[in-house]
């Protein structure tokens, strides 16, 4: 089992930039990408992007490309999610999870919020 932990959320301004970290421990080899994801209320759990933690390719939402990256540092079994010109339609909570597909993860962090308001 993988144990998932996101930081890094909190209020920005509408255009502001946060990275918020996902930070994997317990048996951190049973996976093979980190999945982003984000929920705002009243909605369901959509995509935000993924990155493969063996070759570090990447795939985006198409609402968040041009402004969010993924990266990931292995050797600290992190994965980072960079956002930037961020919108408030952004704002939401922040999981990760050890699939590109939410139903599909065995292991999901507890979120972390994000909140972009002027």
């Amino acid at each position: 089992q993988v144990q998932l932990v996101e930081s890094g959320g909190g209020l920005v301004q509408p255009g502001g930039s946060l990275r918020l970290s996902c930070a994997a421990s317990g048996v951190t080899l049973d996976y093979d990408a980190i999945g982003w994801f984000r929920q705002a209320p009243g909605k369901e759990h959509e995509g935000v992007g993924c990155i493969s933690v063996r070759d570090g390719s990447t795939w985006y939402a198409e609402p968040v490309k041009g402004r969010f990256s993924i990266s990931r540092d292995n050797a600290k079994n992190t994965v980072y999610l960079q956002m930037n010109s961020l919108k408030p339609e952004d704002a939401a909570v922040y999981s990760c999870a050890t699939d590109c597909n939410w139903e599909h993860a065995h292991d999901w962090g507890q979120g972390t919020q994000v909140t972009v308001s002027s």
